[in-house]
């Protein structure tokens, strides 16, 4: 099997995430890459806009969504991967690692519901694997380092590589999460630069670098080699990984990272509700050092005030 898919991008300006959409032409069998749930951190209120965008254009192309893919467990937007195969039967597939990354963060939001061995999901996937698309063959290739469980898609000659990289101008992402590591994302990156030139990268997120005006999301192999501001011309690993560790002690964590990752480790779905039949995101607190639980939290009979 082999072609050039068709490739529909989807821009949620609010969490700076692209999406993508992209069909065999000749059979209308499309995957859906990294889809976006609307998600107001102050409300707490949850929409679906952006993934029903990508389900309209879907059937207004004729399209069937066999496939959503995940390139990681994001920390900076809610998936909406459960909300599309719900509405269309696809299969969810996300790095086999994902075991990892739910083994880490699920006793920290008590999600005694995350399903063992990775069973939120339908295709735990692994460097090398290959999954039939009608005509096309999506293949896996391993990318960690931004985190242990980053994978990116190849598809005849398109690349979506998640947070691997970043357009020419903007670089490539932290690494200061659990499992990430400045080294192996280097040497991911490179195992995708030894591709042909002329392949062609979808970037996940677009935070416009100085002096660009507009959002951008589609790159090349040749284009990130030769001008991507921290790996490319030939920039050394020891030096790209002093410079990664560096920038990343100076970055605030993502806004939506505890909510992103409560929902994302169940593959988009969201907490059990309670008995009241209301959702809950948990938010663990941070003490100062200075400080102890004892100092926050009354010992004895809070006193009524009239």
């Amino acid at each position: 099997m082999s072609g050039k898919p068709e490739i529909e991008a989807f821009f949620d300006e609010a969490t700076n995430t692209v999406s993508y959409l992209f069909a065999d032409p000749l059979s209308g069998s499309a995957a859906v890459i990294d889809p976006v749930l609307d998600f107001d951190l102050a409300s707490g209120s949850i929409e679906t806009r952006s993934a029903q965008k990508i389900l309209d254009a879907a059937g207004a192309r004729g399209w069937t969504i066999a496939l959503v893919l995940e390139t990681h467990v994001h920390a900076d937007h809610l998936s909406a991967a459960r909300f599309i195969t719900g509405r269309t039967g696809a299969k969810l597939g996300i790095s086999a690692r994902i075991r990892e990354v739910q083994q880490h963060f699920a006793p920290m939001f008590g999600a005694n519901d995350v399903r063992q061995g990775g069973g939120d999901f339908d295709l735990l996937l692994a460097d090398g694997d290959r999954i039939p698309l009608g005509g096309l063959m999506v293949e896996v290739i391993a990318t960690p380092g931004h985190t242990a469980a980053d994978l990116t898609y190849r598809v005849g000659d398109a690349l979506f590589v998640g947070d691997t990289i970043f357009m020419p101008d903007y670089g490539t992402a932290r690494t200061d999460f659990p499992g990430g590591d400045a080294r192996e994302l280097y040497r991911s990156i490179h195992k995708l630069l030894a591709l042909p030139p002329a392949t062609r990268l979808f970037i996940c997120h677009d935070y416009k670098a100085p002096g660009r005006d507009e959002f951008r999301w589609e790159t090349t192999v040749g284009e990130q080699a030769e001008r991507n501001v921290h790996v490319g011309g030939g920039r050394l690993e020891e030096d790209y990984v002093t410079m990664r560790v560096a920038r990343d002690e100076t970055l605030p964590p993502p806004k939506l990272l505890f909510p992103a990752i409560q929902v994302n480790i169940r593959g988009g779905r969201l907490p059990p509700p309670d008995a009241e039949g209301v959702h809950h995101l948990r938010i663990p607190i941070a003490i100062d050092e200075t400080l102890s639980s004892d100092d926050l939290v009354p010992t004895g009979p809070v006193a009524n005030v009239d």
